[in-house]
């Protein structure tokens, strides 16, 4: 048995294309054009490289995109300042802050400064704890992204077994809520987690994301079992160079799982398409329309 491939960037493809005609509908009915300000600090070069992605895809899709390119020696108080002055302007319908930040900014006030209404990231204390309490909020963009690859394997998620493992506030802790939504059974483990092998077993979806390059192997996966692979990580290869590999051992999980996501390739590309999505939300929110299906 091998897996099926899901295939992260055909449905990222997907969602864009239904965010840009949802976005031009905005502008031709209401004549609301949304628009998403990121804000990167410093030159880190995998940073630069996401950035330039978002604003290219946030235009592709007929949304207005702001970039605050600042030095890497931006003092906290200059960062919360634009912050302030993003959250007061109405053509922002959307904030990101490019994280990791540099070592003297705290990452958790600014992200704190951002108004809860433009948080697509879905890292604001408000929207954490409305997800958490079951009500409608900004889910961070990776986690979304996880859902919404499970529903194309699975034509209902109610009564599935997942196992999350990594309990990050930036996905971990988002997808065990966002899965709970669709009335599964939720298991968050991580590096505590005693016989972790076969509490992976257990799981009818498996979402991996803790940072550690190929951890998961084919007999840590129940067979048939669907695997989200949240990691990224760039490991070196033995004849030189490096690639680029997930937390799952792609090799030997494909042939015992039903489905599974590639790395690169398969969650990735929906980050930033849910993000796009989140900016569409706000959007409408702002304008006191309902949030789009």
């Amino acid at each position: 048995m091998s897996a099926r491939i899901i295939d992260g960037k055909a449905e990222a493809a997907k969602l864009r294309a239904r965010v840009a005609e949802e976005a031009a509908a905005l502008k031709r009915d209401h004549g609301i054009v949304p628009g998403l300000a990121v804000v990167l600090v410093g030159d880190n070069p995998a940073s630069e490289v996401y950035v330039r992605n978002k604003a290219a895809q946030t235009r592709e899709a007929g949304m207005n995109s702001f970039e605050f390119r600042l030095p890497a020696e931006t003092t906290e108080a200059a960062l919360l300042a634009l912050v302030a002055d993003l959250n007061a302007r109405a053509d922002v319908h959307g904030i990101l802050v490019q994280l990791p930040l540099p070592a003297h900014i705290a990452a958790d006030k600014v992200l704190d400064a951002i108004a809860p209404d433009k948080d697509v990231d879905g890292f604001h204390p408000m929207n954490a704890g409305l997800l958490a309490t079951g009500r409608a909020a900004l889910a961070p963009c990776t986690p979304l992204g996880c859902v919404i690859l499970a529903k194309t394997v699975h034509e209902r998620l109610r009564g599935l077994n997942v196992v999350v493992v990594g309990r990050s506030t930036i996905v971990g802790r988002p997808a065990a809520q966002l899965f709970l939504k669709e009335d599964c059974t939720v298991t968050i483990a991580h590096s505590a987690t005693k016989d972790l092998p076969a509490v992976c077993r257990s799981a009818d979806i498996l979402v991996v994301a803790v940072g550690r390059p190929l951890m998961v192997k084919g007999d840590w996966v129940k067979p048939g079992a669907t695997v989200l692979d949240v990691g990224i990580n760039r490991v070196e290869k033995p004849e030189g160079g490096t690639r680029l590999v997930g937390d799952v051992d792609f090799e030997s999980a494909k042939s015992v799982a039903g489905a599974i996501t590639p790395v690169p390739g398969g969650v990735g590309p929906m980050t930033i398409a849910c993000l796009l999505a989140n900016t569409l939300t706000c959007a409408r929110m702002a304008s006191g329309l309902a949030a789009a299906a």
